[in-house]
């Protein structure tokens, strides 16, 4: 079962593990990349790069998918697209915190939750980004 086969609002843990479990993913394979781009001078540096992508990746999945699972409960407004803007939002909060920078926080707080928000309103009213037009 996928993350929008689940109904909104329900299932908070269930939808946390799925944007958890996707966030992993995207942390592995980008610290991949970034081993391979920048090599690590031992593999202990290489193995604490790894780890550490994946767990930011791995948090930011979790509190992106608990957030707006509790937002949508908290607001009585499970297809709202401002929970999705308020988990997007907590998401790039925790990445100010992690990097101790306010700015990046900022940035990443209006960036990810306007990124979530427009993918929330993009699925509700049908938006395609590839395949033919139809007509």
């Amino acid at each position: 079962m996928g993350y929008w086969d689940l109904e909104e609002g329900k299932d908070c843990v269930q939808k946390t593990w799925i944007t958890t479990k996707l966030g992993t993913a995207l942390g592995l394979v980008g610290s991949a990349y970034h081993i391979v781009a920048f090599q690590p001078e031992t593999a202990v540096e290489a193995l604490a790069r790894a780890a550490n992508g994946t767990v930011t990746m791995a948090s930011l999945g979790a509190i992106f998918g608990m957030v707006t699972c509790l937002s949508a409960q908290a607001r009585d407004a499970p297809d709202d697209p401002t929970n999705y803007f308020i988990g997007g939002c907590a998401s790039g909060v925790f990445l100010g915190a992690r990097t101790h920078s306010a700015l990046t926080g900022t940035t990443a707080c209006l960036g990810l939750g306007t990124l979530a928000m427009l993918t929330k309103v993009g699925k509700m009213e049908g938006w395609r980004i590839t395949g033919p037009p139809r007509l």
